[in-house]
């Protein structure tokens, strides 16, 4: 055996430690969640998705608000997020060279950038201060922004890996900008604008920071509408984590398993939408 094959041997070695290495602590986070949570429901049972959390050592409880919280979160700042980021991302690819354009490209990389504890202080700021109260509106618009980046970006991409010869030929046939945009270059990118859209799903879910000073912990009653005080699981988890008491730690393991779950439910829809052909 030659130096060179030596040398080979030992970057492969190498390469596989290290690559271990690096996702041992996210499946040591992953089978601890498993571990700790799924004792907690199945102990709990399906009251854990419908009751209220408990008081301090005083039983299992659920996480009822808090789950009904957290999907309404992600619906209403969907509404709010994905709408502008569709058509910012729209306009930064079809009209690459207008100032504006370059300036929604650096916002939504900025954007990125911004720690997402500033978002929920400026919503504070300019939303909860003037209404003076806490809402489920507060909330959804602190995690529009935080979504706003994330799917720009994938729907961008999507859009600029369709190839020009579509663009020409809708115009060919004589159709519009905007039917040229709409029926055919999102039609042709609806893959990745979809697992986009995903993307930015998955990321509101599990964010904690942006509701610090938007939401209100109402943890007892589940949000109606979005003038409503509300609560997330993420939320309930990192209160109930720092508590000092055991029945609240359960709760925030079985929590944290079903926000696992959720999680792995986009994920495997997302890849669903990746490899999947359209007809």
């Amino acid at each position: 055996m030659d130096v060179r094959e030596v040398k080979e041997r030992v970057f492969l070695v190498l390469v596989v430690i290290l690559s271990i290495a690096a996702v041992l602590p996210v499946f040591h986070v992953f089978l601890s969640v498993i571990w700790n949570g799924f004792g907690v429901i199945m102990e709990a049972g399906p009251n854990f998705l419908l009751d209220v959390p408990p008081a301090p050592n005083a039983g299992l409880g659920g996480i009822a608000p808090s789950l009904a919280g957290t999907l309404l979160l992600a619906v209403l700042s969907s509404l709010l997020g994905i709408p502008l980021s569709l058509f910012a991302a729209i306009f930064a690819v079809e009209f690459p060279d207008n100032p504006l354009a370059k300036m929604v490209r650096v916002l939504s990389k900025a954007l990125l950038e911004i720690p997402s504890v500033v978002v929920g202080m400026l919503v504070y700021a300019i939303l909860v201060v003037p209404m003076g109260r806490f809402s489920m509106l507060a909330g959804s618009l602190a995690l529009a922004i935080m979504m706003i980046p994330y799917v720009t970006t994938y729907v961008e991409q999507a859009l600029e890996g369709v190839p020009f010869t579509y663009r020409e030929a809708g115009f060919a046939l004589g159709l519009s900008r905007p039917k040229v945009v709409f029926e055919i270059m999102v039609g042709i990118a609806r893959r990745g604008i979809l697992t986009g859209m995903l993307i930015g799903f998955a990321k509101v879910l599990g964010e904690t920071a942006p509701l610090l000073f938007t939401l209100g912990r109402d943890r007892y009653n589940i949000p109606l509408g979005p003038l409503d005080y509300g609560d997330s699981i993420s939320l309930l988890i990192f209160d109930y984590a720092q508590t000092p008491y055991a029945n609240m730690h359960q709760v925030a393991w079985g929590a944290a398993l079903v926000l696992t779950v959720m999680f792995l439910i986009i994920f495997l829809i997302s890849r669903k939408f990746t490899e999947e052909v359209f007809l």
